[in-house]
């Protein structure tokens, strides 16, 4: 698993609209909030989309931008953004690169069976690509403001 202090896995994703977008184009200029979610449309992924987006200005004032990636395609992606309003930027791994690199696809057993399972998870990361916080196994509720929080004190 990644570490608090080494540096972020470098990644370079689609957005919704095609736009690709990468950990080294916000070297020196921004925060990164990277959250990864499970699946487009669901009721948590929903609302904590939702609870970010709210959020966006406050995060905008400790110069961050919040990215969200899951393994949907950018065309569920811009569904889902405009379905919502969503205004974070949502990244498509389909090929779980971004994934694997994060460490986020664990290895569980379900009814006897070995099965990779999807870990909603946040990495906090500062303007040099350092990891600063790191939240494995994500709860929604009051995510965003626990996240803001840790933003704060970078």
């Amino acid at each position: 698993m990644l570490q608090v202090g080494e540096s972020a896995p470098n990644f370079y994703l689609p957005d919704a609209d095609m736009k690709m977008v990468s950990l080294s184009s916000f070297k020196n200029k921004k925060n990164i909030v990277l959250y990864f979610y499970p699946k487009d449309d669901t009721p948590g992924c929903t609302a904590q989309a939702l609870a970010l987006s709210d959020l966006e200005d406050h995060f905008a004032k400790f110069n961050t931008v919040i990215l969200g990636v899951s393994r949907d395609d950018c065309i569920s992606h811009g569904s889902f953004r405009d379905k919502h309003g969503i205004t974070i930027r949502l990244l498509s791994d389909n090929d779980n690169e971004t994934c694997k690199k994060y460490d986020i696809l664990q290895k569980k057993e379900i009814n006897g069976e070995i099965k990779i399972c999807f870990t909603r998870s946040t990495f906090i990361i500062d303007k040099q690509s350092v990891l600063r916080h790191i939240f494995y196994g994500v709860s929604v509720q009051n995510h965003a403001t626990r996240i803001l929080e840790a933003i704060k004190n970078i």
